[in-house]
């Protein structure tokens, strides 16, 4: 049986972690089209720090509930839904609303979640495994035998690139600091002190003919220099700005006005901008074909997310403050049930 308050913590305005309140309010109910999920798992991303500065494009007026990517299971089914039923697990890309022990999803958001799974292994999978398969996958389209450089190597998508880059067969060298080398070593890849080292420089060593691939997450001039690193032919794929965001603003602008002047030198490189809920919106059979691909490769333990922390859902603050100040490798999970 259902509660009858719905516990949810929102950003109440602008700022840090401290401007997270858990606040108790009447429970929702689904519209036409849409369900209700108990929110077994929900994941902390960046994002969600880019939105308390009002950085992340699409933010909600204030107050709201964070939340990009949840597992849950149906306790309500608006009219119109007719492929899911109660007490189904499912997962979603949510954006925003996953800080919450109930929320609100659209039914075409939804992916079946097999039972089996752990709900915190499970979201894992949703935000970052899908981000990395697609840009390995369905952007660089790599094969076994070629190369890729992952910046970020020990963060949430970087293992995961990292993990499924080992299947397909990639040659694969990973940026970290040096208490994080282990790990990158361990899931199969050179690892790079991007403090001591150049990384132009190492991977010109390592790599001399140039890289098939790069992902960057750094942004700004960062870019650049991941862009030298390709062969001709070669793909940068930028999943992220983090060196744009300083003092509370967001100074992105020459980072996307320099991924413009890459795609027209006359170099046969290419660089792009990847967002994984621009191309789910865009192509959602992909996103659904992706993420079941990734639960089956989960249910056979051939990957394994790198959980750094579970949280119940009062230490969101907690949970923010870890992630911005690069605590931990891998991913959070807020468990709003506990």
């Amino acid at each position: 049986m259902a509660a009858e308050k719905n516990e949810r913590v929102v950003i109440t305005g602008l700022g840090g972690p401290e401007v997270l309140k858990l606040v108790e309010e009447d429970l929702p109910c689904p519209g036409p089209c849409e369900v209700r999920v108990p929110v077994l798992a929900v994941g902390v991303a960046f994002a969600d720090s880019l939105m308390r500065h009002n950085l992340y494009p699409g933010t909600p007026p204030f107050p709201f509930a964070p939340g990009y990517d949840i597992v849950g299971e149906i306790d309500a089914i608006g009219e119109e839904v007719g492929k899911f039923q109660l007490g189904q697990r499912v997962a979603a890309l949510t954006m925003v609303g996953g800080y919450s022990q109930y929320t609100i999803v659209p039914a075409a958001h939804l992916v079946p979640v097999p039972s089996r799974l752990d709900p915190a292994e499970a979201v894992s999978l949703v935000l970052r495994y899908v981000t990395a398969y697609q840009m390995l996958s369905r952007i660089a389209a790599l094969c076994a035998g070629q190369s890729v450089l992952v910046h970020s190597a020990a963060g949430g998508v970087g293992t995961a690139a990292l993990q499924l880059g080992k299947i397909a067969g990639l040659k694969m060298f990973g940026t970290g600091s040096k208490p994080k080398h282990d790990l990158v070593s361990a899931l199969g890849a050179v690892p790079i002190d991007y403090r001591a080292e150049n990384f132009v420089q190492r991977i010109r060593e390592l790599a001399p003919k140039g890289l098939d691939c790069v992902l960057d997450p750094i942004g700004g001039m960062h870019w650049w220099e991941s862009y030298s690193c390709l062969h001709r032919g070669g793909c940068l794929l930028c999943f992220g700005a983090q060196a744009a965001v300083s003092k509370g603003k967001l100074n992105a602008g020459f980072g996307f006005a320099l991924l413009g002047l890459m795609n027209l030198l006359p170099t046969g490189k290419k660089a792009s901008w990847f967002n994984v809920k621009h191309l789910r919106d865009q192509h959602p059979d992909w996103f659904r074909q992706d993420l079941s691909k990734l639960f089956d490769l989960l249910a056979n333990r051939q990957i394994q997310p790198v959980i750094a922390a579970k949280l119940p859902l009062r230490d969101a603050l907690i949970a923010n403050e870890m992630l911005e100040k690069s605590q931990v490798s891998g991913k959070i999970v807020l468990l709003p049930q506990e």
